[in-house]
């Protein structure tokens, strides 16, 4: 009986670990298993539970690769994210640069930034398992992405070292990294990205870093211009916010016109009136 059950140890790690699906890969050893008669019929239903911990959200993604950070899925109209078991990636609260198209240099920010000083320790936001650590010169220098059992990913870069490898198991709150200045940065910080399905999400939408917990229990993504029903009503999701960073000299009407929007709606997204003042480094939203 030793014997077989290392042969089916041996079989399932090799499927796991190959281009098939973990969870139809563990499924079809314990069937195969099964009809040898080589483990009895109660063993299978132990090893089903734990099947959805070998691959984090094995049934969202249709496979488990050590490279591409954005890539293009299907996304579902909508998608509850659990955001309870969390720990910060970092306990640094000053936001240096938000998410979004950045109009001057003419490309998308995908994460946050979050100044950290060389040194610091980052910490994995939830458990999951390890999917890539790499570094880029031109690019997120060092940096990790972890895939975890609620569905999303993290991306943590810029980091001076890596204290985690490819394909490690990790809980929330282990030290992943240390902060640092490497890669396309101009000075130390952690830049943090959330993913689902590849797609990068707001961070600010699941993470409050100035008050050093998350925005709730869980966060619902709705995919832009997918229909729902609330209070019996059918109504179509809106597109995703955008916002803006105030510079130095700039003022509501500036930032209207930069962004071809009206003032009125600048106003009621952000609950201001034409009396407001604005300050340097506050973030408005215009979408």
């Amino acid at each position: 009986m030793k014997n077989t059950n290392h042969i089916f140890l041996l079989l399932a790690f090799v499927l796991i670990f190959s281009n098939v699906k973990a969870q139809d890969s563990i499924s079809d050893a314990v069937n195969l298993q099964c009809r040898l008669g080589t483990i009895s019929p109660a063993a299978p239903r132990n090893m089903l539970l734990k099947e959805a911990y070998v691959v984090p959200a094995a049934h969202m993604y249709p496979e488990w690769k050590n490279t591409g950070v954005h890539y293009t899925m299907a996304l579902p109209d909508s998608f509850r994210i659990d955001l309870r078991g969390y720990v910060m990636p970092t306990t640094n609260t000053k936001i240096t640069d938000i998410f979004g198209y950045r109009p001057r240099r003419r490309r998308v920010h995908n994460g946050l930034d979050i100044k950290v000083q060389r040194g610091d320790t980052i910490y994995a936001a939830f458990d999951g398992k390890v999917r890539i650590t790499a570094y880029q010169r031109r690019g997120y220098g060092h940096y990790i992405v972890i895939r975890h059992n609620n569905g999303i990913e993290t991306l943590y870069a810029h980091l001076t070292k890596k204290l985690v490898s490819t394909n490690q198991d990790v809980k929330a709150g282990d030290p992943i990294g240390l902060g640092g200045n490497t890669g396309r940065s101009s000075g130390a910080h952690l830049h943090f990205e959330t993913l689902l399905l590849g797609k990068a999400l707001n961070p600010a939408f699941l993470f409050d870093f100035k008050n050093q917990k998350t925005t709730g229990d869980s966060y619902l993504y709705r995919r832009p211009g997918s229909k729902y029903v609330e209070n019996g009503k059918v109504k179509v999701a809106g597109p995703e916010p955008k916002y803006h960073k105030v510079k130095s000299g700039e003022t509501i009407g500036k930032i209207a016109r930069k962004y071809g929007v009206s003032q009125a709606t600048i106003f009621k997204l952000n609950k201001l009136s034409p009396s407001s003042v604005i300050r340097v480094g506050q973030t408005i939203r215009y979408q």
